[in-house]
C-alpha cells in the first residue's frame, strides 16, 4: 500500500450541489476496517490528500475524502449568487457521511477534518447529538482568532481578515487572491466572525458555540509546528471551547515526521500520523 493507490470517483447530490467524493480500496488483509471521512481544508482539493490517504490505509484505515463545496469535483463553483457558509458546508458533511452509511454500517466512524474542514466537522457534529461517528481528528484546526496569535502577529490577523470579508462583500465572491482559493460570500464571512470575535457564528437560528460546549464526542486535536495559518494557541482556543468531549491534545513535529512541514505540507510527511489517528480509532469507545 502506497500514496499512488488508486480511489474511486463518486458524487453526492445535495440542495442542488454536486460533492466530490474520493473512495479508496479497502486496506489489504483488515477486515471491517474502520472507515475514515476526510474533510479538506479552505480552497484545497480532495486529491492533495492521496499521500495521507494511503498512509492511513497503510495503517489499517478505509478512506474516503470529500471535496468542500465549490472545489475540486463539487460544485457550485463560488460566484456572486452563491451565499452558502458553515451551515451548508456543516450539512455537507451530514450528506457525505449519509452518502458512505452502506460502507460504515458496522464498523468504527471516524471524521478527520483539516483547518476549515475539521470546523465543518466539528459543527455537524454538535449540530446532530444523534449522530453515528465514534470520533473526530482534528489536524491544524483552531479558531483564527487575532488575540491568541503569538507576538505582534495577532495585529496582523484581524486587518488582513476584515479586509478580505470586505473585499468580499464588495465584489459579492471572494476570487482568492493569496489566501483560501476562491470562495463563497458566506464562507468568508464566517471565518472572518471567528477571526474578529474567537467565536462560532450562528448557524441559521442555532448558537454554535452552545452546541460545541455540549459534544460529547472524543476528539484527537492535532497541531503542527511551524503552521503559518493555525498555530497551536488558535488549536487550544478551540479546545478550550469543548466543554465536556474528551480531548486528546497534541503536537506533531517535524522531529516525527522526519520533515519540515507547515499548514499544508504536513499531508507528504504524514506516516507517522496516521499511525497515530489509527490508534485513535481502535481506542474509540463503543456507542
Amino acid at each position: 500500500m502506497n500514496a499512488t493507490v488508486e480511489y474511486r470517483q463518486e458524487y453526492v447530490e445535495v440542495d442542488g450541489a454536486r460533492l466530490g467524493l474520493q473512495v479508496y480500496p479497502e486496506p489489504d488483509g483488515v477486515a471491517d476496517a474502520p472507515v475514515v471521512l476526510i474533510v479538506p481544508a479552505m480552497g484545497v482539493r480532495a486529491r492533495y490528500y492521496r499521500p495521507f490517504a494511503g498512509a492511513l490505509r497503510a495503517a489499517g484505515l478505509a478512506v474516503a475524502v470529500a471535496d468542500l463545496r465549490g472545489t475540486g469535483e463539487s460544485t457550485p463553483r463560488p460566484s456572486r449568487s452563491c451565499r452558502y457558509g458553515y451551515p451548508e458546508l456543516a450539512a455537507d458533511v451530514g450528506a457525505t457521511l449519509a452518502a458512505l452509511k452502506a460502507r460504515r454500517d458496522g464498523r468504527r466512524t471516524l471524521l478527520l477534518g483539516h483547518s476549515l474542514g475539521g470546523q465543518a466537522a466539528l459543527l455537524h457534529l454538535a449540530l446532530h447529538d444523534g449522530h453515528d461517528v465514534d470520533g473526530l481528528a482534528l489536524v491544524a484546526v483552531g479558531v483564527p482568532w487575532w488575540r491568541v496569535f503569538p507576538g505582534p502577529r495577532g495585529y496582523g490577523v484581524l486587518p488582513y481578515s476584515q479586509a478580505i470579508a470586505g473585499m468580499t462583500r464588495l465584489l459579492g465572491v471572494w476570487p482568492g487572491w493569496g489566501f483560501g482559493g476562491r470562495q463563497a460570500r458566506g464562507v468568508i464571512r464566517d471565518w472572518a466572525y471567528t477571526a474578529r470575535t474567537g467565536r462560532f457564528p450562528h448557524l441559521h437560528t442555532v448558537d454554535a458555540e452552545a452546541a460545541v460546549r455540549t459534544l460529547r464526542t472524543p476528539v484527537l486535536a492535532v497541531s503542527v509546528d511551524d503552521d503559518q495559518y493555525t498555530p497551536h494557541e488558535t488549536v487550544d482556543h478551540l479546545c478550550a471551547k469543548l466543554g465536556v468531549a474528551p480531548v486528546e491534545r497534541e503536537r506533531y513535529t517535524p522531529a516525527q515526521a522526519g520533515a519540515r512541514m507547515d499548514h499544508f505540507t504536513w499531508v507528504r510527511a504524514s506516516t507517522p500520523l496516521a499511525a497515530r489517528v489509527a490508534r485513535f480509532a481502535a481506542d474509540l469507545p463503543a456507542r
